[in-house]
């Protein structure tokens, strides 16, 4: 199993949500979260005076998956998360050695 975290434009979460659950992806947790790439923030102006947001609002959606189902996941994402603009975001993927349901105490993928 993997753990795929995805860290997207707060305007793409519905269209994300929508595309995993279409493939199957029952659960997610989101998170709301601040952050900066190559972006490096940027500058705004508030009654006159300009200062500079060095972080950038973002989601972070984290789905754990069987590893055939990573790549369709990966996919998924990317097409609905996209604009084609720099600060789209980043994906992770990590192994899992295990997963426990605690109201049922199943293992593995049955877990998931």
């Amino acid at each position: 199993m993997k753990k795929i975290e995805a860290i997207i434009k707060p305007f793409k979460l519905d269209d994300v949500k929508e595309a995993l659950v279409d493939i199957g992806i029952t659960g997610m947790t989101v998170s709301d979260v601040k952050g900066y790439g190559r972006q490096q923030g940027h500058s705004e102006l508030y009654r006159g005076a300009e200062y500079i947001v060095d972080f950038l609002a973002k989601n972070k959606i984290e789905v754990v998956v069987n590893d055939e189902d990573v790549e369709a996941t990966i996919k998924t994402i990317i097409e609905a998360a996209k604009t084609g603009k720099i600060g789209d975001g980043k994906i992770f993927v990590t192994p899992l050695d295990e997963v426990v349901r605690i109201r049922t105490e199943q293992k593995g993928s049955e877990a998931v």
